[in-house]
């Protein structure tokens, strides 16, 4: 039976959420406050009345939000969510959303000191804005599972709500990752788990779960770098999965975290690609492809495949050079004004892990619109991640979206600077160049149309420096470096690891930004990297992103722009000259040292062929 009002003890229901200290007795407080006000009357003597205070007015709705999102527990900030799924609730048309399982601030440890990590916790708000811990799904790991619970995916089915999860370590076999499900009448639980895997772990990972209805027909999405994406089919009650349905959907070695929208009669399948989790140096990065079917192909917008080995896929979220870093595993929601929104996580450049463990990266959760252009959706009108105020979501029925596209416009070229612009047309190269590390002399030729570059088996990678780098200086100002490149790896095939050629601004062999078309396994890509140093210990020195596919030929250029005490650094990149797509952009302080190069390193055997280097002042 419940409590009276204003009744209070040491065993109030906020025991459902870990308060301690100040915040619970606080939070103790709001819940025992006796709304009675006891007023003095009169003059010389004294007398009292027992007056009804008036009813509480409820808070004003928030009109704005910012990044990361508000979440609390109890009085403290809730600072990592990562891999976050929502839903709003059929019962009582919150929002609730749910998060990898790890620690939820610098202080949730166990009485030990360890890390607390969570059985994935839950988030609630009504507004979208301002959101409270409520709990796990979990209070203990099913008995399958050995290792964490991450990646959650929320759906409603026929009544229930369904959580799917990865197991990242299983008692089943020979262990390994895999796909749980834990259903729920209520968004917050109990939840009972199936007691199985919806997938099973298999030689590659199983992880990252998504899922959609059709006609009454459920599928399943899972699977990582190791191994590509996967769909299979799904029983009627969505608790198990039939291993003949499986397809390949995406190759390996470039996406994870599968999140389907459907729109206009196509699936676009969101997916994120690099790596989550290396602190500032995190370059994941999201990116979508569409198909008409659940099964595929999925081809991006100039009809690349993800299956292809050069790989398919837009970028939709990527680094702009504000604080945040590494966005991506998103999903989405439709608020109540019609307009599309991505949740994901980020990485704030300037505290990148949890306190006190460097190298354990936190991931706090991030909200930003989803603008569709010509048939394709992109985040913030291309700004991408958000870090100023914004116009939130229309969170109830009525309200209306106030946000509105501004369109990013590319950077624009201005002059050709000839002075550090070489067409490789002569029988030798330019008085410009000089070489760090020179290699034999039969490594590099100009073939009266290009520059051709062996790679040799070097290296330019944190403490592996044997590279040779062709340089040149760099002008004054901002700029930007543009080449025409072909590699001639095999179109197809594995594994030319890490053959690779392309630009460098170069500082020192620590110091440097990079724009290559690499070879890595049975993928072609375009990764855009960044080495530091000196950095503290525990802290990443080297990360990369990838862009968009390569081509036979493909051109590659840099921006590079002063922003107050260090340069920003955008990448781009085309497979015909004409029509160019952005990549992310990294931030660095090379100053005065930085000089323009070029590399062809790594797997020996192959040939890089530059057919000019042009250097150009900004127009914008």
């Amino acid at each position: 039976m419940p409590r009276p009002p204003f009744v209070c003890s040491d065993e109030e229901a906020f025991m459902n959420v870990r308060i301690s200290g100040i915040g619970r007795e606080l939070a103790k407080a709001a819940v025992c406050l006796q709304l009675l006000i006891f007023v003095g009357c009169g003059g010389g003597g004294s007398s009292s009345k027992q007056v009804t205070a008036p009813p509480a007015q409820p808070l004003p709705t928030p009109t704005t939000y910012s990044n990361p999102l508000a979440a609390k527990v109890g009085s403290a900030t809730v600072e990592s969510c990562a891999d976050p799924s929502l839903i709003r609730a059929e019962s009582d048309g919150a929002w609730y959303m749910y998060c990898t399982g790890d620690p939820l601030n610098d202080t949730d440890k166990n009485t030990d000191g360890s890390w607390k990590f969570r059985h994935m916790p839950i988030l609630k708000s009504t507004d979208l804005v301002t959101w409270t811990y409520v709990g796990d799904v979990f209070s203990t790991k099913p008995s399958w599972v050995k290792g964490g619970l991450w990646a959650p995916a929320i759906k409603y089915f026929g009544g229930k709500y369904y959580l799917y999860y990865s197991a990242s370590d299983t008692f089943i076999g020979s262990g390994g990752s895999a796909i749980g499900v834990a259903v729920s009448s209520s968004p917050t639980g109990p939840w009972v788990d199936s007691g199985t895997p919806v997938v099973e772990p298999g030689p590659t990972a199983v992880i990252d779960p998504e899922v959609i209805e059709e006609n009454g027909q459920k599928y399943i999405y899972f699977g990582t770098f190791h191994g590509g994406i996967r769909i299979r089919t799904l029983s009627a009650d969505g608790l198990q999965s039939n291993p003949a349905s499986e397809q390949p959907i995406a190759i390996p070695n470039r996406y994870e975290g599968p999140y389907i929208i459907r729109r206009d009669g196509y699936y676009y399948m969101f997916l994120s690609a690099s790596n989550c989790c290396n602190g500032a140096l995190s370059g994941y990065s999201v990116f979508v492809a569409r198909s008409a079917s659940p099964f595929g192909p999925f081809t991006d917008r100039d009809g690349n495949s993800v299956l292809a080995s050069r790989t398919g896929g837009t970028l939709v979220l990527g680094m702009n050079g504000n604080r945040w870093v590494g966005p991506g595993h998103n999903a989405g929601f439709t608020d109540s004004g019609g307009k599309d929104w991505m949740v994901y996580h980020a990485i704030d450049r300037n505290r990148p892990y949890f306190a006190g463990s460097p190298g354990f990266t936190k991931r706090p959760v991030m909200m930003d619109p989803i603008d569709w252009v010509d048939g394709w959706p992109v985040v913030r009108g291309g700004h991408w991640a958000s870090d100023t105020v914004m116009p939130k979501p229309a969170s109830k029925t009525g309200e209306t979206t106030q946000y509105q596209m501004n369109a990013r416009v590319n950077d624009q070229l201005g002059q050709l600077n000839s002075a550090y612009s070489d067409d490789f047309d002569l029988p030798v190269a330019g008085a410009q160049w000089s070489w760090v590390r020179a290699p034999q002399a039969a490594a590099v030729r100009m073939n009266g149309s290009g520059l051709e570059f062996d790679t040799s088996g070097t290296e330019l990678f944190e403490d592996i420096d044997d590279a040779p780098v062709l340089l040149e200086g760099t002008p004054s100002g901002d700029y930007a470096v543009e080449t025409k490149l072909r590699l001639n790896v095999p179109a197809d095939g594995c594994c030319q690891n890490y053959a690779q050629a392309g630009l460098v601004i170069y500082g020192d062999d620590d110091n440097y930004i990079k724009l290559v078309h690499a070879s890595i396994w049975e993928t072609r890509q375009i990764e855009f990297g960044k080495e530091v140093a000196p950095v503290p210990q525990g802290h990443s020195r080297y990360g990369s992103m990838v862009l968009e596919a390569p081509g036979d030929w493909t051109w590659l250029r840099i921006v590079k722009r002063t922003s107050g005490s260090e340069e920003t650094y955008t990448a781009y990149t085309s497979r015909d000259g004409a029509n160019w797509s952005r990549g992310g952009t990294w931030t660095h302080s090379l100053g005065t040292r930085a000089r323009i190069g070029l590399l062809s390193m790594n797997a020996p055997g192959f040939t890089a062929t530059f057919d000019y280097v042009r250097v150009y002042a900004l127009a914008n």
